[in-house]
């Protein structure tokens, strides 16, 4: 080999070796990382691609999944069952949720637990209280968001403090329990 191409074959590994560790060491481009577009308007940066995560949704609700599950196993132990119901109020019906009355499906009896959970907008949210107060439902907000529980005088001394059937509007769902004080046991299911 001549010292001329010796010089060229150096230089053209030099230049492989080069480019592989530059390669090595920024590695291959993400696959969500944005691209550029050209248009006549400029460059514009096209959204990444990217795949649904487990995280970011929200599962189905269940009977199980809207109340601690050591509440779900007690019931469950005790033998009662759930009867699963659309999610309403009034005569608005909420499809993405779920009401659940927790018994013993084997007596008839009043003892049971209901817990109710769904997504809602703030319109449809504005819409079933105004409806629910037209009926007579009492009204109180707080840090927590908008109650909206049964007048006082239908409860024929259940409910603790005066609190029966109760929904609580947040933002983006609305809870529904046989009580005030039960709502906390209802949560985004999990």
């Amino acid at each position: 080999m001549t010292g001329g191409r010796r010089r060229a074959a150096w230089a053209a590994a030099g230049g492989l070796l080069a480019a592989v560790l530059l390669t090595a060491c920024t590695g291959p481009a993400p696959e969500t990382a944005p691209s550029v577009a050209e248009s006549a308007a400029g460059p514009t940066i096209a959204a990444p691609e990217t795949t649904a995560t487990a995280a970011s949704e929200t599962p189905d609700p269940t009977c199980e999944n809207i109340i601690p599950q050591a509440t779900a196993d007690d019931f469950t132990s005790i033998g009662w069952v759930t009867q699963q119901e659309p999610f309403r109020i009034g005569a608005i019906a909420l499809e993405d949720g779920i009401q659940c009355k927790w018994g013993d499906q084997k007596i008839a009896s009043d003892r049971v637990q209901i817990f109710g959970w769904a997504p809602i907008d703030a319109a449809t949210a504005a819409t079933a209280q105004k409806e629910l107060v037209a009926s007579g439902w009492k009204v109180e907000v707080d840090d927590d968001g908008t109650y909206v529980t049964e007048n006082p005088e239908w409860l024929g001394g259940r409910g603790v403090d005066g609190y029966g059937l109760t929904y609580l509007f947040g933002d983006g769902f609305v809870k529904l329990a046989d009580t005030r004080q039960s709502l906390i046991l209802v949560d985004t299911p999990r």
